[in-house]
């Protein structure tokens, strides 16, 4: 990309008005040690200047677990879920507290926003949550998202808050997510292996090969590169451009919203989908799986088809029908996800059948699409 088409892309973000700003575990609590009150701070003033240049700010904020678990005198993230969930509900207070002591002096009111993936998996709790943070910022509250970890398990987890802060993003219409974290941004090769590892400034989200530079997950948080890489794509749905940058830089926040090349910014050229679209994308636990031939996955991932059960040609887990699944091609890859028209043992019946025979083959006659087009959502 030339220097100046990377100058057009972050005057796009300078013209943003809507910002989720998103704050990492690492960043946020000095390595695991504790909440970082100096960044707290810092961040307090920066969000609040944003806020001051008319932009509808949203912050996702990371830190609840370690901040319970130096509270608790705990030295390690537990594996317990119990003694994560106790340390999430000690460490949650104290970050909203924290946040609210530094916002306070700058007028600024705080709303504490705690969100599960059954807030998500629903359709009127997704669309709750949506009413409820746009009603907020029209107030000229800043609400402060986090995951509600003291309740949550791992099987119904969101996943980290990069996720969220992207679910977030397509809930309110962000044109622009921000991901402070404790490094610079995403490399071209891993900094811990090579020296000559060289900072990407900006890249189509899309870009296959920014899989192969994305890394591993970071240990304090559950997130890491490839979250943030993820999180970005998921946020690209409802048109939203991506900025990963470090948090601990001098007036980040302000550079960054200015346009100013700091980080890396994963941009989009595609259309941002409907909001039907952006739920069913934020659905994240598929309950099973089919197998599409390759007719099927030009069709579903390409072309916007409805999936019919003839290009079906394996199911494996066990749902019913309204559940969502995971549409893969031949080698395993998610190429599409959709809410299924027939149950699993429905599903196995009908493989590589036409529409045309579900009715002798079922029983009935039910809907000619294994998913239709508008509960299907291309990957």
């Amino acid at each position: 990309m030339t220097d100046l088409s990377q100058q057009v892309d972050r005057q796009r973000l300078a013209d943003a008005k809507r910002w989720v700003v998103k704050v990492g575990s690492a960043l946020l609590t000095n390595d695991g040690k504790g909440l970082d009150t100096s960044i707290v701070q810092m961040l307090a003033d920066q969000l609040a200047s944003l806020r001051a240049t008319g932009r509808d700010v949203v912050l996702v904020s990371s830190g609840a677990i370690v901040a319970g678990l130096a509270r608790l005198n705990l030295s390690e993230r537990p594996h317990e879920i119990h003694l994560s969930q106790a340390a999430a509900a000690v460490g949650q207070s104290a970050l909203v507290r924290a946040y609210e002591e530094h916002l306070s002096p700058h007028g600024v009111t705080t709303a504490q926003i705690l969100l599960s993936h059954a807030d998500v998996l629903a359709r009127d709790r997704y669309l709750n949550a949506r009413s409820t943070l746009s009603t907020l910022m029209a107030m000229g509250v800043l609400p402060i998202v986090n995951e509600n970890d003291t309740v949550v398990t791992d099987e119904i987890r969101l996943g980290d808050n990069d996720t969220l802060a992207a679910l977030v993003a397509n809930l309110v219409d962000a044109d622009a997510l921000l991901i402070l974290t404790d490094q610079d941004g995403l490399m071209d090769r891993d900094p811990r292996q090579s020296d000559h590892a060289t900072l990407i400034e900006s890249a189509d989200v899309h870009d296959p090969d920014l899989d192969i530079v994305a890394g591993t997950s970071s240990a304090l948080g559950r997130g890491g590169m490839a979250t943030k890489l993820s999180a970005a794509r998921l946020a690209a749905r409802s048109g939203t451009g991506t900025v990963i940058a470090n948090g601990r830089l001098p007036d980040v926040i302000a550079q960054v919203t200015a346009g100013h090349p700091l980080g890396t910014f994963l941009h989009t050229r595609r259309q941002p989908q409907s909001a039907r679209k952006q739920w069913l994308a934020s659905l994240l636990h598929a309950k099973g799986t089919l197998v599409l031939d390759e007719g099927a996955v030009r069709g579903v991932s390409e072309q916007g088809r409805s999936l019919l059960p003839i290009g079906i040609v394996g199911v494996s887990g066990e749902f019913q029908r309204g559940d969502l699944v995971s549409c893969v091609d031949s080698a395993g890859r998610e190429r599409a996800r959709g809410l299924v028209n027939y149950a699993s043992g429905e599903a196995r019946a009908l493989i590589g059948k036409g529409s045309a025979d579900i009715e002798s083959v079922l029983g009935y006659c039910g809907e000619a699409e294994m998913i239709h087009r508008d509960n299907l959502v291309g990957g």
